[in-house]
């Protein structure tokens, strides 16, 4: 492959099925929709753990979670695993970001040669009340989701314009220079992540009225799975809505914020087109991890069912053939190593021994022989969760809980959970197994853990971190925090 600029495009907490490329017959997302069409679309693409801090560390550096130990929302990257940006700045090349990256600070090397209106954790620390792994307290900010429904501005939409604004001026800066090699453009928005107030031209897209009700959504159809249970209780978010109108207007909402995420992406790739790069760019899209949207009564993130633990996975570009879609589960992961290879810089043994596959392999049609693993550690869970894909199969591995099973074939929106049923015993015994084969769970959940009671005594303890509140979302630069 002749090396190439590398365009990054990566929103926060974006829903694979609400795409048009992905079949969704009611989003409007042409930009997004015709990258894939000139492209290739990774149908079974996850994050490595659906919560921002451990989605972006893993993206970062290639690696799960257990083997880096980012393990929550508490727990942020300050550059000491080396990741692609630092590995692509220290062989000579522009590694740029701009927005959201959620580490812990700017004062460390996060490896970008330029990182522009870079979004952090809050005070270097993030959400400590996920530290708390028992006892699981009540999130007072729960209510901030419903609330925000509606049309409007907040300080995410305005964030997001600025940092279309900063890539569109960077791309226009680089067309007038002549690198001596590749580029690497990362552009980070925050939308479609709450506050659910959606700019009032793309909310009249999605009149609440027409707008469905989520799956699952009614009580008595609403899962009761321990770990499922842990989660809602805790992140009770569904106890803030008035009514099922309410309800409507916030899908309302996420859907418009998607649209008008689309649009900022239609700018950065016209941008991209009129400058004359484009010939010279691949181009990737994701997002950091999915978000339930009222599916089961659940929003936000954290859980691994498929709305949450999926993520859009687009790539395209000169060399690549357009209108492919590939099955072949892929994750994060997949994505250091192509960019390594998409601006000519071979992998070192150490990267070779990564659990990865090039993203530009896996869209010619290869299909390694792995398992994909998604795991999650965080903010409203009481144990460790893991989830692989055996084929036509997903299973979700909890310490201590039992285990689900789908079959996705048969099942696609997770509706019937095989999980401990007789006549699957054999499929569970196989997935435990591949499981085991990646990583010891019950070990992992303990060095998590103790990471976690480390970092808790630190912070004065349990009552003294729910004092502190809990924040809801994080602030954009120069926005004052809101603890609840």
């Amino acid at each position: 492959m002749t090396p190439k600029n590398m365009l990054v495009l990566m929103s926060d907490e974006h829903n694979a099925k609400i795409l048009g490329c992905h079949g969704n017959e009611i989003v409007q997302t042409p930009n997004i929709d015709a990258l894939a069409a000139r492209g290739t679309r990774f149908s079974n693409a996850y994050c490595n753990s659906p919560v921002c801090i451990p989605a972006r560390a893993s993206f970062a550096t290639g690696r799960y979670i257990h083997e880096i130990g980012y393990w929550d929302n508490a727990d942020p990257y300050e550059g000491s695993v080396p990741s692609w940006h630092h590995r692509l700045r220290d062989a000579g090349h522009e590694a740029v970001s701009i927005g959201k990256l959620h580490f812990r600070s700017d004062d460390d090397d996060n490896g970008f040669s330029e990182s522009q209106l870079a979004m952090h954790v809050v005070e270097g620390l993030g959400d400590l009340m996920g530290l708390v792994r028992e006892d699981l307290p009540v999130r007072k900010g729960a209510y901030k989701i419903a609330r925000s429904a509606g049309p409007g501005e907040s300080e995410y939409t305005q964030y997001d314009r600025d940092i279309t604004d900063a890539a569109v001026r960077w791309l226009e800066a680089a067309a007038a220079r002549d690198p001596e090699k590749p580029w690497v453009l990362f552009v980070s928005w925050v939308c479609p992540h709450f506050p659910l107030t959606a700019p009032q031209r793309f909310f009249d897209l999605y009149p609440p009225e027409d707008m469905p009700l989520p799956k699952l959504y009614a009580k008595p159809d609403r899962p009761t799975h321990p770990y499922v249970r842990d989660y809602a209780g805790s992140f009770c978010y569904d106890d803030h809505f008035e009514d099922e109108a309410h309800v409507r207007k916030a899908v309302s909402s996420y859907y418009a914020l998607c649209s008008f995420l689309d649009d900022n992406i239609g700018q950065v790739l016209g941008a991209l087109e009129k400058v004359g790069l484009a010939d010279d760019t691949n181009i990737l899209y994701t997002s950091d991890h999915g978000d339930n949207l009222g599916s089961r009564g659940l929003w936000g993130k954290s859980t691994l069912y498929e709305e949450a633990a999926k993520v859009p996975m687009i790539l395209a570009g000169p060399d690549l053939a357009a209108g492919v879609v590939r099955d072949a589960p892929v994750t994060h992961l997949d994505c250091y190593p192509a960019f390594l290879a998409c601006v000519g810089e071979p992998l070192s043994e150490t990267e070779r021994a990564f659990p990865s596959s090039s993203l530009f392999d896996l869209a010619a049609g290869a299909e390694p022989d792995r398992t994909v693993l998604c795991e999650y550690h965080g903010m409203g869970s009481t144990t460790g969760a893991f989830m692989i894909r055996e084929g036509q199969y997903k299973y979700v591995y909890y310490v201590g809980y039992p285990p689900q099973l789908f079959d996705l074939a048969a099942d696609p929106e997770e509706l019937v959970d095989l999980g401990t049923d007789p006549a699957y015993a054999a499929i569970r015994e196989t997935c435990e197994a591949k499981l085991r084969a990646v990583c010891d769970p019950e070990d992992v959940d303990r060095r998590a853990k103790a990471r976690q009671a480390e970092q808790l005594a630190k912070h004065g303890g349990r009552e003294a971190v729910i004092e502190r509140g809990d924040l809801g979302y994080s602030p954009p630069p120069g926005v004052a925090v809101d603890f609840q």
